[in-house]
């Protein structure tokens, strides 16, 4: 009777409240088990809550069970839930956190000595590695290249595959190179690396799994001491991390994954669902539980989100590459309703973001806290704009998506004044208002107890330090009537095991972070801006699988929205420029009548036609060279564009390719710039269209050369 009555009261303890999908991922504790999990439906509670059951029924043991995610924040989340469910001792980590951990350990009887320095930004070495082979490259180009060579390297290719690989995954002219200059570069970097004795983060991962592979002792004792395995956001797996995965495994079955098809965004970085949507054809006995139970948003958020994805059809026109679109799961709605999403079309980006920061002021009036309203954009070029109309409205903001807060040079200057500080307080002094002394002590670094009216470095300086103390307030707060006072040394070690987990405090103010960043988090109100095309979908996105990615950014952004959700776009990107964009093809028959002012262009003609023979557009012979296949038309014909037009772009870039040391062909050539003038694309989508603009000068140089070409001045 009494341990009829114990497990009883287990279940209720760990299983209530669970709905009935919930509590069959909790309830199956043994062989493998996929979960797909729709946005809101509370997948990181049923996982946790599987975890604390199998611990507290002893099924898993605390130290044999590792549950991996993709980022610290998320860990540090479940890691939190664990320890409130009673096991806390249940691993809990990132991928790369995970590996690291073993490499460290094993590094020395598997290889010897001691384990390389890890390189915190690949920028440097690349550029190092480029001016080897004397090949300029200015900062965009780095940046790109960096991220071309972290897919490769998930994508376990080596310089020597990189090429073939590349052009397979179409991956175009990464900084404007192409692929055997990718190729030579990235050997380059990695010879830099071996001779300043660096690893890389990707290189944590090829290390571990190179180790486990070659050496049956480690590979024998990790899978000793890891039995069972829970793996969130399974649709971002790479290539590297599913081979890590199998490794830790060894053949065995012992794995629970969570995932959702229609949420992954990360394509760009190698992640694939292919793994996610093969895992029943891979463990044919095992069972599948779909969470589809929304608790986060209202009917009116659910219903959208459901309708952006339902939308989806093959783009005309486009390569299809045999691209699958599996079936996504249909989100039900369990909150009360709410308002319905709102559409706002604004003349131009200036207009649009102070539209939004008026909205958001009013929210603030109504009681909506800051802190649960965000601003969600493609591009972090996107954010100046906001930034400046939320200042001038008076509202306080934070960025997103930028340097580490614990990485940042204030919050390291405060933690060694604080930990100073503790070191050397009396009893007296300790037992003083916590709170109170954070102040006094950050005030020396430029705390205050109002925003600075400043925006940019000033700004974000202050909301790091106000993060900083608000964090005191809340943990003086919760601590409160505690046997055990609260002291500043009690503050400082919290501070320093949330920098070790990268578990940054809540930053006050309305949130401004692009879409990518924004994955994971919700907040009670979000606005979508600059929904226009050629930012939604992205210009570079040119086949089907490009073109599903953009729409799942889109979904995923919408169902970051508890409540109150916007959607805007402008038509022009300066006061008095031209109106020529137009909203996202993905807002076609979702957005009421009446929100367009500008009549969308036939959907045909928004498509890149199917390619034929290279033909001359004004007397119709065959193009041979490559000038007048970039031109259109052939050398007999009269040149069709302007002078003044053709001159201006030549101009501008000279004076890019000397900003940045390039020659100016590397920019763009004679014959591009005649293109550019005879088109006169109207948006980034047209400008991509023509011949000599890849995707990477697309995005570095596009809105200066569609300012140009609408007589502006670019910046």
């Amino acid at each position: 009777m009494g341990e009829a009555t114990g497990t009883s009261a287990l279940e209720d303890r760990i299983l209530g409240g669970l709905d009935d999908e919930q509590r069959m991922v909790a309830t199956t504790l043994r062989g493998p088990l996929c979960v797909l999990a729709g946005a809101g439906t509370g997948k990181t509670r049923a996982i946790t809550h599987r975890i604390a059951y199998g611990v507290h029924t002893g099924v898993y043991k605390p130290s044999s069970m590792l549950a991996v995610t993709f980022t610290a924040r998320a860990a540090a989340e479940m890691r939190s839930r664990l320890r409130e469910l009673g096991a806390g001792a249940v691993q809990t980590r990132t991928f790369h956190a995970a590996a690291l951990r073993q490499l460290q350990y094993f590094w020395p009887q598997a290889i010897g000595g001691n384990l390389p320095n890890i390189v915190d930004y690949k920028a440097p070495l690349i550029t190092e590695a480029a001016r080897r082979l004397r090949t300029n490259a200015d900062r965009a180009t780095v940046r790109d290249l960096a991220s071309e060579i972290e897919w490769a390297k998930v994508s376990m290719l080596t310089p020597e595959s990189y090429v073939a690989a590349a052009a397979v995954a179409d991956r175009g002219e990464p900084g404007g190179l192409d692929p055997t200059t990718v190729a030579r570069i990235f050997q380059s970097y990695e010879d830099v690396k071996t001779d300043r004795q660096y690893i890389d983060f990707e290189d944590v991962l090829l290390l571990t799994v190179a180790i486990l592979e070659d050496d049956e002792r480690v590979a024998a004792s990790v899978r000793e001491q890891y039995r069972h395995f829970v793996v969130d956001e399974y649709q971002d797996v790479s290539p590297l991390q599913q081979r890590l995965l199998d490794l830790w495994l060894g053949g065995r079955d012992e794995l629970c994954v969570v995932g959702d098809a229609s949420q992954t965004i990360y394509s760009f970085t190698g992640a694939t669902p292919r793994h996610l949507l093969d895992f029943t054809a891979r463990y044919e006995h095992a069972p599948v539980v779909r969470l589809v139970r929304d608790y986060r948003s209202t009917p009116q958020v659910v219903h959208l989100a459901n309708r952006v994805l339902a939308a989806r059809r093959p783009e005309p026109g486009v390569p299809d590459r045999d691209h699958p679109w599996p079936t996504p799961l249909e989100l039900i709605a369990q909150r009360e309703n709410g308002p319905e999403p709102s559409f706002f079309e604004a003349k131009d980006d200036e207009a649009e973001a102070a539209e939004i920061a008026a909205r958001i002021k009013k929210l603030i009036s109504a009681g909506t806290p800051a802190a649960e309203i965000a601003i969600l954009y493609r591009t972090n070029g996107q954010s100046a704009a906001y930034e400046q109309a939320l200042a001038a409205a008076g509202v306080g903001y934070l960025l997103r998506g930028g340097e580490r807060f614990f990485a940042r040079r204030e919050v390291r200057d405060a933690m060694l004044q604080l930990r100073s500080a503790a070191r050397h307080a009396t009893t007296e002094a300790d037992g003083d208002s916590v709170p109170k002394l954070t102040r006094d002590i950050l005030v020396s670094l430029g705390y205050s107890a109002t925003a600075p009216a400043a925006s940019g470095a000033v700004r974000e300086k202050w909301e790091s330090l106000s993060a900083l103390v608000a964090l005191a307030d809340e943990m003086a707060e919760a601590r409160a009537g505690a046997e055990t006072p609260f002291t500043l040394g009690l503050f400082v070690a919290e501070l320093e095991e949330r920098a070790a987990s990268q578990h940054a405090p809540t930053l006050q103010g309305v949130t401004l972070a692009s879409l990518h960043a924004a994955k994971g988090l919700e907040w009670d109100a979000v606005f979508l801006v600059g929904l226009s095309e050629g930012l939604m979908p992205i210009s570079f996105a040119d086949d089907q699988a490009g073109y599903d990615e953009e729409r799942r950014l889109l979904y995923v952004g919408i169902t970051r929205a508890r409540m109150h959700l916007g959607l805007s776009w402008s038509l022009a990107r300066t006061p008095g420029g031209r109106a020529n964009r137009r909203p996202s093809r993905f807002l076609d028959g979702l957005r009421p009548a009446g929100t367009s002012s500008v009549a969308s262009a036939p959907r045909a003609s928004r498509r890149r036609a199917p390619a034929g023979p290279p033909m001359c557009r004004v007397c119709g012979t065959l193009l041979t060279s490559a000038t007048e296949r970039k031109l259109g038309r052939c050398g007999n014909c009269p040149a069709g564009y302007d002078e003044a037009v053709f001159e201006s772009l030549r101009a501008w870039r000279l004076s890019v390719a000397q900003a940045n040391s390039l020659p100016a062909f590397v920019v763009f050539t004679d014959a591009t710039l005649m293109a550019i003038a005879e088109a006169k694309p109207s948006g980034l989508s047209d400008l991509g269209r023509v011949s000599g603009v890849g995707k990477g000068k697309l995005e570095r140089y596009g809105e200066a050369v569609l300012a140009i070409l609408g007589g502006e001045t670019p910046d």
